[in-house]
């Protein structure tokens, strides 16, 4: 046992002595001075394992200048009427054509297109800025509502509510509206070329509005000689007929042909030329007359006349949507007529006769106008190209690109997507996929902006349960200034806006739900003769 013992020390020494030596422990780096990103390391340090996030305060540059170097600067703008809260920033948006243009300078003329699904909030936007603009001074003018959205604002802001329809309202397309007066009074105060240019724009708009009448009606443009004839016709009119004509009167004079129609309808003398002339442009104004497929709303006196001094909205939302001809007719007049209005009062403003009013015009439901015949975009252009200098801003809305060029003749698609590229800012709502490629060759969108938008557009997520789930992308846009970074925001509503009783409710028909579908079905009743 002592052997073994023995010979066991001796092999533990001699493989001590084979072994190689250890190698030296590698010395640790210096620490750093300071903490890391979660405070100090090592034992005692108290290094964090968890940051908590830091509440956010929001104020004036005033309020928080003695918060440095804490306080960082928000990069949407504060000037306009508040829309809501940037959708990654939650920093606060205010936006709307006028006060970009006029305070901010940050567009190039006061004018907005807004593009997005239905059901996505496009009129609630337009509400919000028209409201805020209403407390700004800015007279608010829906020329032509086709769902009665807007009708609920105008009147919590005292306007005028001016209804339109079959058996409803009529609109005289041949009334000069206050043009007569208002160039009477220009006349009276020694400005007789601003009487004669009130007297010429408002002959060139109900001329505008008759051949677009016609052109809807016959779903192609008059001839030139059919619309050098009725130019000549209204010029008859106005010199011979004492008060207000209506289309009547003017069918009456082309029928009665005097010498001042016949020279321009190059009949030489032959009464069969002119009536060759002239039967077709009889037959399109007896339709419009005696009723025809767009009815007898343009062919009575007006009946309730538009004020100048307030928010107006012409309520059309009796004219069924299956009549899409009469409604492209309507819009026409309710623009034609609301611009003409404009261009009195800011004839009489520029004579120091009435004080300086400021409009902002909405022309909801643009793709019907368009859709409605050949030459309609000419038409509609020519209604709405409103110089800057008027003071006058304006706002077009429409669902989607498509709509706006699925039009026949291409001359037309470029000038409908020339109402896109002249706009000074584009705000855009949720829109399919398939629209990124015509949208991106009006305005410049990153593939991320692209992406949002794309996003927007999804249905809620599924609930068997029946709740009340919003659209990921329910008022939910992206404001476009050329090529700069678009802003999405999220639009916040006040109380007065929500609820069923708010201005936004557009779905008040589906608030009372009868109680036949509410209450359970009746057991089923016992087979005879045994069951199944």
């Amino acid at each position: 046992m002592a052997r073994m013992n023995l010979f066991t020390r001796a092999s533990e020494q001699a493989s001590k002595r084979t072994k190689p030596a250890p190698k030296k422990k590698a010395e640790k780096e210096p620490r750093q001075p300071g903490p890391s990103a979660r405070g100090w390391t090592g034992r005692g340090g108290g290094m964090a394992q968890l940051v908590p996030s830091v509440k956010e305060y929001r104020g004036t540059t005033v309020q928080v200048c003695g918060l440095w170097p804490f306080s960082s600067g928000a990069s949407s703008p504060m000037i306009g009427v508040p829309l809501g809260r940037h959708e990654e920033t939650q920093a606060t948006v205010c936006c709307d054509p006028i006060s970009w243009f006029q305070r901010a300078r940050l567009i190039s003329n006061p004018s907005a297109f807004i593009l997005g699904k239905p059901g996505l909030g496009k009129s609630t936007v337009v509400r919000r800025m028209f409201i805020g603009l209403s407390a700004q001074g800015v007279h608010p003018l829906i020329l032509g509502d086709l769902k009665g959205e807007h009708v609920k604002a105008v009147q919590a802001l005292g306007g005028q509510v001016i209804k339109l329809g079959r058996g409803v309202g009529y609109l005289n397309i041949l009334d000069p509206g206050q043009a007569v007066e208002a160039a009477q009074l220009l006349e009276d105060s020694g400005h007789h070329e601003d009487a004669a240019r009130v007297r010429a724009d408002a002959h060139g708009r109900r001329l505008t509005m008759v051949v677009s009448l016609i052109t809807i009606s016959r779903n192609t443009p008059p001839t030139d000689q059919e619309q050098t004839i009725l130019d000549r016709a209204l010029r008859v009119l106005d010199d011979r007929f004492d008060g207000v004509p209506v289309l009547k009167d003017l069918l009456d004079v082309i029928i009665s042909a005097p010498d001042e129609l016949r020279q321009v309808a190059l009949d030489r003398g032959d009464m069969t030329v002119y009536l060759q002339e002239t039967r077709a442009l009889e037959a399109t104004l007896l339709g419009l007359t005696g009723g025809g497929k767009l009815g007898e709303i343009f062919s009575r006196h007006t009946t309730n006349p538009m004020m100048r001094d307030r928010a107006v909205v012409f309520d059309v939302s009796s004219i069924d949507e299956t009549e899409t001809d009469l409604q492209a007719a309507i819009l026409l007049a309710c623009w034609s007529y609301g611009f003409g209005t404009v261009n009195v009062a800011n004839a009489l403003a520029d004579a120091g006769l009435e004080p300086r009013r400021n409009y902002f015009v909405v022309l909801d439901e643009l793709w019907r106008a368009l859709r409605a015949g050949k030459g309609m975009v000419d038409r509609v252009d020519a209604l709405t190209r409103l110089n800057r200098s008027v003071g006058v801003g304006q706002i077009m809305i429409s669902h989607t690109m498509s709509d706006l060029l699925a039009l026949p003749a291409e001359e037309d698609r470029m000038k409908a997507r020339g109402f896109v590229e002249r706009s000074g800012m584009v705000i855009c709502g949720g829109l399919p996929a398939s629209e990124m490629p015509l949208l991106t060759s009006a305005i410049p969108l990153s593939r991320q902006e692209q992406q949002k938008l794309i996003s927007w557009q999804d249905p809620p997520a599924w609930d068997s349960r029946g709740l009340d789930v919003e659209p990921p992308g329910r008022g939910k846009f992206l404001i476009k200034v050329g090529g700069r970074p678009g802003i999405p925001v999220l639009v916040g509503l006040t109380s007065l806006e929500q609820g069923s009783d708010g201005v936004n409710d557009t779905e008040g028909k589906w608030r009372e739900i009868p109680e036949t579908l509410l209450e359970p079905m009746t057991p089923d009743l016992p087979l005879q003769g045994g069951s199944l």
